[in-house]
């Protein structure tokens, strides 16, 4: 993807890192664990090398990778919600001997059903 095309080669078409390459490499890292693609991340580094005319770019980036985030969270969240709640009525279930709760699981979302 060309994310460090400016990372030096030595005769053999080896490359030769220096400092400023592995700190790019920490950067990509960091912008990789914000969930980023590398097509994202490409552009990120575009947009640093053109300076601070781009800043403002950079921010909307992570403004909407936040957004983003967030809705993966409040998800995750919801998710968890609902295996607590499969994980409680199968811990009753257990404890009862019985698959009674079952019934009265239904009985109760259908008349939520009913009433919305």
């Amino acid at each position: 993807m060309g994310l460090l095309p400016f990372v030096e080669r030595d005769d053999s078409g080896n490359r030769v890192f220096k400092e400023k390459d592995f700190l790019m490499l920490n950067t990509i890292d960091c912008l990789k664990k914000t969930g980023m693609e590398l097509k994202e991340i490409k552009q990120y580094i575009d947009w640093c090398n053109q300076g601070m005319e781009t800043v403002e770019d950079r921010y909307k980036l992570f403004l909407d990778k936040r957004k983003t985030v967030l809705a993966e969270i409040n998800e995750l969240e919801e998710m968890l919600e609902t295996i607590d709640y499969k994980c409680n009525f199968y811990k009753n279930a257990i404890e009862s001997n019985t698959l009674e709760v079952c019934q009265t699981e239904r009985a109760m979302f259908l008349e939520k059903l009913t009433k919305e």
